[in-house]
């Protein structure tokens, strides 16, 4: 499984979850494209070569650094339909969200890579659609994580007629290899550039008329009637009247650089919490993969949780203390309640706020959906992004091949919780893509999937490389685990007091250790995909770029 394989280009880099949308990438950049048209391109084929796990119509929060080092993130994340009664869920659902239409929020991602390429691009959507639709039309081979994900939810895919015709056709999962074809998809998507095409004018005006195919046009009228028919909440206001956020990043210190974190309206913020953790102890003593080094950073992660579930919510609804939160002095102040000889023993009492109720235990840990994509170009243009949302939890609107984001699972259904539901409010997004600036100024975009499981695979990769030294690939590929401690972020947000998942690869020694300290440890496989998949792009002082992709899913790098 371990790559050895060290990815260097001098021109651009692209990686990204799966081997075609890094090359699809490539392919954008060599002919004549940006990191903007490149990442976009590369993150349209990822919801089709990974349409199991990130959906057209689903999430897409970016995060774009210029060469002169601004940096601007776009949340790509819809809010719940304005028809939403904030007290439905818990009148008639007890508290839960549940499958289907109910769940669904406002599709942000085709919005979002709109807005990316309107700002920051230079193409026009068709160009760097064009790799997308062909794979969508054409078909690309079957390969095995998207095998074992239809596999697994196979019960799920069958309960709505639209889904399973493209996802068991002839009734049975698609074997490795079989060629797959998503024929609606491909129209939706072609029906977008077609709209773009026929506005004349320029640039711009093609990007709108694109954009209004989907939000206004007659996509629009396909969702809007579906939902109507089905007792679903979208309408046509609430698409026609979505705008994605650009905004500015969260900045965080860690090992003498700056941490480019995505807003609240994700859990990105918790990324740059943990890290400056982190960034508070002595590792001089401290060996990578030794027990110490793991329950340090499963402590961490346990402590920024706690903070996590008691006050993050949407921003536009919460006041999410964030200067408070970064400062220096609230990471002393957290960092004392850390003990070196004993983990905490279920999530420990928040920092800030009030936890306002606790999850069930009894179920699994929910698996971690989403892909991501990052790409540095010659000029040091660097852009992260994260897309997700499921295709087995809510149907297909017939005829469309995409079924808008049920992101709705990440909320709350109580609307007393900071993340609870309530009209227009953007539920708590896992996703949150990044970028880490070294301290002479070198840009590495950075991110994975894995749901609550990805800023601790993120932590894992900064230790390894910044603390470490560790090469890049090689600080991607080293053993991970990841805590439960913590309300899931996803329905029905069950927790698991003081249990660690840790890959096989992990010493017995050294989990022997874990369990003395009072983890309860369970195995993954050697190479899990549930750790994360982590990609990355590091741009380096010898004006070469250096590409990882994670082995433990079907990640892969292109460049030149």
């Amino acid at each position: 499984m371990p790559t050895g394989y060290r990815a260097t280009g001098y021109r651009h880099m692209a990686a990204a979850g799966h081997a075609l949308a890094a090359r699809a990438a490539d392919q954008v950049l060599e002919a004549g494209g940006n990191a903007v048209d490149a990442g976009v391109a590369g993150g349209l084929v990822l919801g089709v070569v990974q349409s199991d796990y990130v959906n057209f119509a689903g999430v897409a929060p970016i995060m774009i650094r210029q060469p002169d080092g601004t940096a601007y993130t776009i949340d790509g994340l819809g809010g719940w339909p304005k028809a939403l009664d904030p007290n439905l869920f818990m009148r008639e659902y007890g508290g839960k969200i549940p499958r289907g239409l109910l769940r669904t929020v406002v599709p942000a991602a085709p919005s979002a890579w709109i807005a990316a390429l309107t700002r920051f691009g230079t193409m026009s959507f068709a160009d760097v659609a064009t790799p997308a639709i062909t794979l969508a039309r054409e078909g690309f081979a079957m390969h095995w994580l998207m095998r074992s994900i239809i596999s697994q939810h196979a019960d799920e895919y069958a309960e709505w007629p639209s889904n399973a015709a493209i996802y068991l056709p002839g009734g049975r999962v698609p074997e490795i290899g079989e060629r797959f074809v998503q024929s609606d998809l491909a129209r939706t998507i072609q029906h977008m550039a077609d709209c773009e095409r026929a506005a004349g004018g320029d640039r711009l005006a093609g990007l709108n008329a694109a954009r209004a195919a989907f939000y206004e046009g007659d996509i629009a009228r396909q969702i809007v009637r579906f939902h109507e028919a089905e007792g679903g909440l979208l309408s046509a206001a609430d698409l026609s009247g979505y705008r994605s956020e650009i905004g500015a990043p969260v900045r965080a210190s860690f090992a003498d650089g700056t941490l480019l974190c995505s807003g609240a309206y994700c859990q990105g913020p918790f990324l740059g919490v943990v890290m400056q953790f982190l960034d508070q102890l002595d590792w001089s003593g401290v060996a990578q993969g030794s027990s110490a080094y793991y329950h340090r950073l499963i402590e961490c992660v346990k402590l920024a949780f706690a903070d996590r579930e008691a006050v993050l919510g949407d921003p536009n609804f919460v006041d999410v203390p964030l200067e408070r939160l970064l400062s220096a002095s609230y990471a002393a102040e957290r960092i004392a309640a850390f003990d070196p000889a004993r983990a905490a023993p279920g999530m420990p009492e928040p920092g800030l706020g009030r936890v306002t109720g606790m999850a069930p235990t009894a179920e699994e840990p929910a698996p971690g959906d989403t892909s991501y994509v990052c790409v540095v170009d010659t000029d040091g243009l660097a852009f992260s992004a994260t897309p997700s949302d499921v295709s087995y939890s809510s149907p297909i609107i017939p005829g469309t091949g995409i079924c808008p984001s049920s992101r709705g699972s990440a909320s709350w259904g109580d609307p007393a919780h900071p993340s609870g539901v309530a009209p227009g409010k953007r539920p708590r997004l896992t996703p949150n893509p990044a970028i880490y600036v070294d301290r002479d100024g070198f840009p590495m975009p950075f991110g994975t999937p894995g749901g609550d499981v990805q800023i601790q695979a993120m932590a894992h990769v900064l230790l390894n490389r910044f603390v470490y030294g560790m090469e890049l690939q090689a600080a991607v590929e080293a053993p991970r685990l990841a805590s439960y401690s913590f309300p899931s972020s996803f329905e029905p947000h069950e927790m698991h007091p003081g249990l660690v998942r840790a890959e096989t690869r992990i010493d017995d020694t050294v989990v022997d250790e874990l369990a003395g300290l009072g983890h309860r440890v369970e195995p993954w496989g050697e190479w899990s995909h549930l750790a994360g998949a982590v990609c990355a792009v590091q741009a380096r002082p010898d004006g070469a770029l250096e590409g990882a992709a994670d082995p433990r899913r079907t990640s892969g790098t292109a460049g030149r």
